[in-house]
């Protein structure tokens, strides 16, 4: 099997003014990400990689279990007078291509293919198949807190410590005429697939990277399980799928990879999350409202915490500025352990300056259906130390951008042809590794009425939201930057 990466080929960067974005990364280039590439690689190697003990302990689980299916199905044949055999078996998705992340809960999945023969089965349906395997490990499972559950595309036992197996089911007859084996899926019917053509598509992909596509996908999973509060993100299948296809390859620096990747994939959400497979006749892999929910859910997620990441660009990010942003987006206490070493004269000082923070942000399409509908006009007025109240606008054109510290901001919704009754909500985001620290990121939304006050107390490029719900949804919505500047 020959597989091509999707989309548009790389091509190089200059001149590139291709659909992928590379204008844009070039322009991007032109400002430095700050260096904490040695940091990056150490919390990659010893966080995000799943050690070889670990990995070994899952295929151990894997081949216990397989046994407990086989010798299941052998007391049911003796009871039932019947012949099912497990014709063949195989490990699928992130184990079989290793990219199973560390996981504090042990909250590890391992998915295994069983495969029975067609002609054995007869005229045995999906779901009646998927009976028969829990039917066989209830047998030799009964030590187990719960039992084998059935569910629409597999069979699941569950572990006490976390790990939990989906067994999935399959079929198979030899075609004569193309020597082939063909597979079917026991979902809610039978349907054809490959075995193992995304195991095998994957290792192409990733072999064609160099192996920069398993990192991102390792990378990628580590921040969709950082916050336990974060819940329906997308599968380790989606995730898989959309950083082959958004995969910037051309960057060197693993962080710079990442980075880039994860812009790429907001943009790519942004126009549609819709996502086929790259094998099975291009499937879709979001049939469902919950799956594109979760795919929303990813890309505001990442697009909020990418933002944090901004200050990496700035002129004056130090290396505590970078150790907190990275702490920021990938929650981890990795970051929250590093500190900055400074020495005067002969005398080393070590002074821990990442916080930690709360991380309550909330996020609109997560509390109402969003159709927008409808315009809402918000006006922003900066005043303070003598000055008048001015529009942000003129504001930012005199203070080369950015606002100064201890000033008044005042936000009022003007207009919306939204009919009335409807209700105003407000989210004030403070963005970067200044708000980190003063644990002060906010990100709430909140009904305040018509008109809002803040103040400029510290550095980053904050941002207000205003949103207009009516009938049960968000019908309107409006975004007001708010860069201040350091003291």
């Amino acid at each position: 099997m020959i597989f091509k990466r999707r989309g548009l080929e790389k091509i190089p960067l200059k001149n590139c003014l291709c659909e992928k974005g590379c204008k844009k990364r070039g322009e991007e280039e032109k400002k430095k990400m700050y260096d904490l590439s040695s940091k990056f690689n150490a919390f990659y190697t010893s966080y995000v990689v799943l050690s070889q003990d670990e990995q070994n302990n899952l295929h151990n689980k894997k081949d216990l279990n397989v046994q407990r299916l086989k010798d299941g199905l052998k007391e049911y044949n003796i009871e039932n007078n019947t012949s099912y055999t497990i014709a063949e078996t195989c490990v699928q998705g992130s184990v079989a291509m290793s990219t199973v992340v560390q996981n504090e809960d042990g909250d590890y999945d391992i998915d295994v293919a069983v495969v029975f023969d067609k002609s054995v089965l007869g005229d045995k349906g999906a779901q009646a198949t998927r009976n028969l395997v829990a039917n066989a490990l209830k047998r030799k499972t009964k030590q187990f807190n719960a039992e084998p559950e059935v569910k629409t595309s597999c069979v699941r036992i569950k572990y006490a410590d976390g790990y939990h197996i989906d067994f999935a089911v399959y079929r198979r007859h030899y075609d004569s005429e193309n020597e082939c084996w063909i597979y079917e899926h026991a979902g809610s019917d039978w349907s054809e697939r490959e075995l193992k053509g995304l195991t095998d598509w994957f290792k192409s992909q990733n072999d064609d990277s160099n192996g920069k596509l398993r990192k991102i996908i390792r990378l990628s999973k580590m921040f969709c399980k950082s916050r336990k509060s974060w819940k329906n993100m997308p599968s380790g299948l989606l995730q898989t799928v959309l950083c082959d296809e958004k995969l910037q390859q051309s960057y060197e620096w693993t962080d710079k990879l990442f980075y880039y990747t994860m812009q790429e994939i907001i943009n790519r959400l942004e126009t549609s999350t819709s996502v086929t497979a790259p094998i099975d006749d291009g499937r879709d892999l979001t049939p469902r409202n919950i799956d594109h929910q979760r795919m929303t859910n990813w890309k505001n997620r990442l697009k909020s915490k990418l933002e944090d990441l901004e200050v990496l660009f700035s002129e004056e990010c130090t290396k505590d500025d970078a150790i907190q942003a990275w702490y920021g987006f990938f929650n981890h206490d990795y970051w929250g352990e590093q500190v900055t070493v400074a020495e005067s004269y002969a005398v080393a000082s070590v002074s821990k300056s990442v916080s930690s923070f709360f991380d309550g942000e909330q996020y609109i399409e997560e509390m109402y259906p969003t159709r927008l509908a409808y315009q809402c006009d918000v006006s922003c007025k900066v005043s303070g130390d003598g000055w008048r109240p001015k529009p942000i606008g003129e504001f930012l054109s005199m203070w080369r951008h950015y606002l100064p510290h201890n000033f008044e901001i005042r936000c009022e919704m003007e207009y919306t042809n939204c009919p009335w009754p409807y209700k105003i909500l407000w989210k004030v985001k403070n963005v970067g590794p200044e708000a980190e620290r003063k644990n002060q990121i906010r990100g709430q939304i909140e009904e305040r009425g018509r008109t809002i006050v803040e103040h400029t107390s510290f550095f980053g490029n904050h941002y207000i939201e205003c949103y207009i719900v009516k009938d049960g949804a968000c019908v309107a919505r409006n975004r007001i930057e708010i860069p201040i500047a350091r003291r």
